[in-house]
């Protein structure tokens, strides 16, 4: 494990950390850049300094990572589930002694608050102790045929998988996607954002201390050219990619070249409704949770918050109080509640879409400026204070369009009937949520929206157990729950027969 950067963790604070340590993982080690003229710095979301440098894999690098994980496949493959369990319950429990280290660290590199990071570890050793649990009964079918014949499946493992993760959630995307991976069997190549390179190669050290063979967790820093590097390999049996739906597109074409599997999971504009007959408190909390959490840089975040007119006013008192009274600041402060944005670009972008919101006509509740934490250490971050639009269309950009910040746009609506059209009326399909009183109307406006998830009098809850995964341009195939097994592993159907062979001839 890099002990020497997490090692520096317990005593941390933002703007005192280094990362030297090389980025790349294979063969059961750190690996260093062939070449380090392609570097790219790598920024402290909260300061604005330079945290470590990524150095993207070319050719060479990428076909050595994923040879040494076709190696390793060959041998977990053969592993008894329980097995391969046992390996994976040790990392689970490597990280749970860790959160609190790779928490910091990770909060150094994406810029959330610690508390928000706390849960992300909490979730990543979650999901490998519940794919654990599944990996001990991975089972077929028997199937009875006539005169005594019979018909088994068996479900075996695809290979070498790819995952490419995006900088939200560094730690827990590699952890949600390697678990089911490694529990069926396959190895995996992880290639972070390279906005976020530094935490992937912790849970590799991790599951080698665990004692999985060298090479079954490998990662490859890169951007675009090494993403394609991987999806175009003829050794690599299936690819995850978690972020935008432009790349996604480009995913899924390129994989489409080899035939290869392919998960995607992309962006989302999606609709919170809160009907009148809502408990008020409760849906101001989660209109909260579905805008603000890790500063709005949530894919299926609920930004679209349509409010039956009735109670529109108090809603949006609420609401702005509520908002304005959110600490912005230093992440790694335990009373911080939104930190700073993942760079001063998309900083920029996000408080753009603001600006173009005001020009087509909404009104700007509370934030949506650039925020100076009074520590002045922080006068370089990345950070912005949350905001709330009123007045706003269906037909404005900020409601169209995914803006990945801290802005929410708050609409009325009239009627059940008009509010799902409108919910609907949108090219995305990642999740939905329903704030009311009537669990009827509840599960009928749940059967009706047009998601791969609907919160119900809650937002943004992800336990393990339960799949994730977006409808219409928001991706296909699922992360989490029991059917993910089912994506990372293929059906062989076995045909035995019992007496003479049946023939035409």
């Amino acid at each position: 494990m890099a002990q020497s950067t997490l090692d520096s963790m317990p005593g941390a604070s933002t703007g005192t950390v280094v990362v030297t340590e090389p980025l790349n993982f294979w063969g059961g080690k750190r690996v260093k850049p062939r070449e380090e003229k392609n570097a790219e710095p790598v920024f402290e979301p909260a300061t604005g300094r330079v945290l470590c440098q990524m150095v993207p894999c070319g050719a060479e690098e990428v076909d050595e990572a994923i040879q040494s994980a076709y190696a390793a496949y060959q041998k977990w493959s053969k592993m008894a589930g329980m097995e391969r369990a046992r390996v994976m319950l040790e990392a689970a429990r490597i990280i749970r002694e860790r959160r609190e280290k790779i928490a910091k660290l990770e909060v150094i590199n994406n810029g959330k608050s610690i508390t928000e990071a706390l849960v992300d570890i909490d979730i990543a050793w979650q999901s490998i102790e519940y794919y654990a649990g599944l990996a001990g009964t991975l089972a077929g079918q028997h199937i009875q045929l006539p005169g005594g014949a019979f018909a088994y499946t068996r479900r075996e493992p695809l290979g070498v998988c790819v995952g490419i993760g995006a900088w939200n959630y560094p730690f827990q995307i590699a952890s949600w996607k390697s678990a089911p991976a490694l529990a069926c069997g396959n190895a995996m190549v992880f290639k972070p954002s390279p906005m976020t390179p530094v935490t992937a190669v912790i849970l590799a050290e991790i599951y080698k201390e665990a004692g999985v063979p060298d090479g079954l967790f490998c990662v490859v820093q890169g951007g675009a050219e090494t993403g394609s590097l991987l999806c175009h390999h003829p050794k690599v049996a299936k690819v995850s990619f978690t972020g935008s739906v432009p790349t996604g597109k480009k995913v899924m074409e390129m994989s489409a070249k080899s035939v290869k599997q392919v998960t995607l999971e992309l962006g989302g504009k999606s609709p919170l409704i809160i009907f009148k007959d809502c408990e008020l408190e409760n849906a101001v909390k989660g209109a909260l949770m579905a805008n603000f959490l890790t500063q709005g840089e949530v894919c299926c975040n609920g930004t679209r918050v349509f409010v039956q007119r009735e109670i529109m006013p108090q809603f949006l008192e609420e609401v702005v109080k509520r908002t304005k009274a959110i600490p912005v600041g230093d992440p790694l402060l335990e009373s911080t509640r939104m930190g700073a944005l993942i760079s001063k670009p998309h900083l920029e972008k996000v408080l753009g879409f603001v600006s173009q919101a005001k020009k087509e006509g909404a009104r700007v509740l509370c934030g949506g400026d650039p925020f100076v934490p009074s520590d002045p250490k922080l006068k370089g971050g990345y950070f912005m204070s949350p905001c709330v639009l009123d007045n706003c269309r269906d037909d404005m950009t900020c409601v169209k369009e995914e803006i990945f910040g801290p802005v929410m746009s708050v609409l009325p609506f009239d009627t059940e009937e008009e509010v799902i059209q409108r919910a609907n009326n949108t090219t995305f399909g990642l999740a939905s949520g329903v704030f009311t009183r009537d669990i009827s109307r509840a599960h009928r406006v749940a059967e009706n929206l047009e998601a791969g998830t609907c919160f119900i009098n809650n937002y943004n809850i992800s336990p393990v157990e339960v799949p994730f995964g977006g409808y219409k341009m928001s991706g296909f195939g699922r992360e989490n729950g029991q059917v993910t097994i089912e994506y990372y592993s293929q059906l062989k159907t076995v045909v035995v027969e019992m007496g003479d062979a049946e023939s035409l001839f």
